[in-house]
């Protein structure tokens, strides 16, 4: 669970730049070694922190199947969420979007369409999130950026914008293709924007199934009916080039984690080593937040200012991953880039890094923010600064 630690924490001042958190210690043991997975690839992160808690060969490119369809879902999220498109809106289903006249389709996962259908957008998206159908990715995709290629496209798009490093796309449903190709690393960080970004195109992942012209079919992500997790997405993917993929998230209080499990063998292995991973994750490790967005941390001199002093701090809650029964021993220091502050400061402006350790080691760091703007000071207000600074200078 997340906790703020500040409550509970001793703040020193060693120097002018640093500042020492620091929190009463107490034994706590490491987290034992992560499960071996039966899998090409594989990684699970902490939604909150950011932190990559195992990883094998993460960076590996592969043959993403289905878990195209996450980008894919990402795309419509994002013109929903815009008003580019609205969930009421009809698409009239193209020929390219049938199966019967689209061999690349045949014997693939589908929503049965037929040509000139006329079909909601919400259920468009339901048969790509729910039933996986490759049908309804190209009916969607040609109705949201007027072609296929478009639309993959804006899927390639937000890969750079998301700072995606190994991921290319050539489909908009993800059957293979010479050329498409994702990692562990990737797909977990494109299952961390589609909750942050769009939560409401997220919280469809969790349904369990969908009826479409009297045909129901189950979400394929058999984790949702675990009684061991409380699993509420993300997305399977399978072909013979890419074997079985799983990208799942789960939640225990505040805590969410994101696992990705890549070329396993079968349906049945993707699933049982999704689940070990996530359990593993959640019994030996927390997330908690020692500092919230807007709180000072702590507060600073500065130079040349309408004020004396600033408060520090960070601009989005700095969530920490670490092993269970080591809160106690986290402790954090801040460090300026420049040896003085000095005005004008704007609000949110990075000045440093927050670093946070346990037992000596650094586990992770932060942004150090200007909490509050700081104007330039008048010209005697100035003066006076320069005079204070030299003679501060001469005596130091």
């Amino acid at each position: 669970m997340k906790k703020n630690l500040l409550s509970a924490s001793v703040i020193t001042l060693v120097t002018a730049s640093t500042v020492l958190l620091t929190l009463p210690a107490a034994f706590a043991e490491q987290a034992p070694a992560a499960p071996q997975i039966d899998a090409k690839a594989w990684i699970l992160m902490d939604y909150n922190s950011g932190k990559v808690l195992t990883e094998h060969q993460a960076d590996d490119r592969l043959d993403p199947a289905s878990l195209t369809k996450m980008m894919a879902s990402y795309v419509i999220g994002q013109a929903l969420k815009s008003g580019k498109i609205n969930k009421d809106d009809m698409v009239t289903v193209g020929k390219d979007a049938w199966a019967t006249g689209n061999p690349v389709l045949q014997g693939s996962s589908l929503m049965f369409l037929k040509p000139g259908d006329r079909i909601p957008v919400s259920e468009l998206n339901k048969g790509i999130i729910i039933q996986s159908g490759n049908d309804a990715s190209i009916a969607l995709a040609d109705y949201v950026a007027g072609s296929q290629d478009s639309f993959v496209g804006l899927m390639n798009n937000y890969v750079k914008a998301l700072g995606l490093q190994n991921t290319h796309f050539k489909t908009v449903h993800g059957l293979d293709s010479d050329g498409q190709y994702s990692t562990a690393r990737d797909m977990a960080l494109i299952g961390q924007a589609l909750i942050r970004d769009v939560p409401d195109e997220y919280a469809i992942h969790k349904e369990k199934e969908f009826t479409f012209n009297k045909i129901r079919q189950y979400n394929r992500n058999r984790l949702l009916w675990s009684t061991n997790l409380q699993v509420d997405g993300i997305k399977t993917g399978h072909t013979s080039g890419a074997g079985n993929n799983l990208v799942a998230s789960a939640v225990d209080g505040d805590q969410r984690l994101i696992s990705v499990v890549l070329g396993t063998a079968t349906d049945a292995i993707r699933i049982r080593e999704s689940e070990k991973l996530l359990t593993w994750g959640f019994r030996f490790y927390e997330t908690v937040t020692p500092i919230k967005a807007g709180k000072p941390f702590a507060t600073q001199r500065v130079w040349y200012g309408e004020h004396s002093e600033v408060n520090l701090g960070v601009a989005k809650d700095a969530a920490i991953t670490v092993p269970k029964g080591q809160m106690k021993n986290l402790k954090a220091s801040f460090t300026l880039t420049q040896p003085q502050l000095t005005a004008p400061l704007a609000k949110n402006q990075v000045v440093g890094t927050i670093d946070f350790q346990l037992d000596g080691k650094s586990i992770d760091q932060r942004p150090l923010v200007v909490l509050e703007e700081v104007k330039e000071a008048g010209f005697f207000g100035r003066i006076w600064d320069f005079i204070v600074m030299k003679i501060t200078g001469l005596f130091s």
